[in-house]
């Protein structure tokens, strides 16, 4: 996915404002906010914008022209840094509530082009997968346990370090200056990792009672309610509310449980996971470590490369979970998964 820089970004919103523009337009654009490209440069810039999907090409020669594309609901190219900064500034921002109509929104939430290239890497993965030796394919499965328990653990604020956290799932000794709470996260993490990785068949066609079987794991002795929550929660940092009535939590988690398993291709199911769990919100507390360990047993149950989410930054990760509840954009999630399913496919089983 290409990473458009601000000024792509102006030309693509200059584009969509005016509808079709021609090379010249967009130069005197430029010009206007001073800021002044040569033609190679601006050449570069819609070169990327017509790879990203962002714009299309009308004419041809000197008759060639821009409009902006019809892209999709969930997608929308934004500034996220000036979105953020300014709700901060805003004490009375109006509470946003949760959207009924956004399931149907996720349809082709990834391109066909983008899924051909996802199942290119990953035919390499299972290629090597093959080639391994039992012994080194449990160890690159334990590597990856661990780096995804201490890291889904980090982003919830853990502060184990990945050293502390491989000594306590290999050697069971809680790190010093440590609470039994933090120790007690980590290895819930390896016990529903170990549980998915032993039960594969049974999230090829995803079910509610999995779902709950896996947050369950997750939240032991961590003083947090099973099943789904009767009371609203908030969400710290963000004026997102979500769904307070637990008939309509149950209604809506059931229909999304029905989108992941008419999605046709393993990443679409768990990107919508990633996403949608996070936002219903359907338990007390543990949603977000559920969505990204459900996320990844949607992959591990069709074979695909698991998601470590080793190199992810924990507040960009927020940032973009921010962004769906407030916005339903869904763009710099997706971009954080795409770009951790290419570094697990190139860091492990190799």
């Amino acid at each position: 996915m290409i990473q458009l820089n601000d000024r792509q970004k102006a030309i693509a919103q200059f584009i969509k404002e005016k509808g079709t523009v021609a090379n010249h337009e967009i130069s005197s654009f430029l010009n206007k906010k001073e800021e002044v490209v040569s033609r190679i440069t601006l050449i570069r810039d819609l070169n990327e914008l017509l790879e990203s999907g962002e714009i299309r090409q009308v004419g041809k020669g000197r008759n060639t022209k821009y409009e902006h594309s019809s892209k999709h609901p969930l997608l929308e190219i934004i500034d996220i840094e000036n979105y953020l900064s300014k709700i901060n500034r805003n004490k009375t921002h109006i509470p946003v509530l949760f959207n009924h109509n956004i399931l149907d929104k996720f349809n082709n939430i990834l391109s066909e082009k983008e899924i051909l290239i996802l199942q290119n890497k990953n035919d390499d993965y299972r290629k090597r997968v093959v080639d391994l030796s039992p012994t080194l394919l449990k160890k690159e499965f334990e590597r990856i346990t661990i780096e995804l328990s201490w890291k889904s653990s980090q982003i919830e604020g853990n502060t184990y370090s990945l050293i502390d956290t491989e000594i306590l799932i290999k050697e069971h000794k809680e790190a010093k200056g440590h609470s039994k709470e933090e120790a007690t996260m980590i290895l819930n993490h390896k016990k529903a990792l170990d549980y998915i990785f032993s039960n594969k068949e049974k999230f090829k066609i995803l079910s509610l009672r999995e779902i709950e079987n896996v947050h369950r794991l997750l939240t032991e002795q961590l003083d947090v309610k099973s099943g789904i929550r009767l009371r609203a929660v908030g969400i710290t940092g963000s004026h997102y509310r979500p769904l307070d009535n637990h008939h309509q939590i149950i209604e809506v988690l059931e229909k999304t449980i029905k989108k992941i398993n008419l999605s046709t291709d393993p990443w679409s199911k768990a990107l919508i996971a990633l996403i949608m769990l996070a936002y219903i919100q359907p338990f007390e507390d543990g949603n977000k470590r559920t969505s990204r360990i459900i996320a990844n047993a949607c992959l591990i149950a069709h074979d695909i490369c698991p998601l470590s989410l080793r190199s992810i930054d924990e507040t960009e990760y927020k940032k973009a979970i921010t962004v769906f509840y407030e916005l339903q954009n869904a763009s710099y999630m997706k971009k954080l998964f795409l770009e951790q399913f290419d570094f697990a496919i190139k860091n492990y089983f190799l």
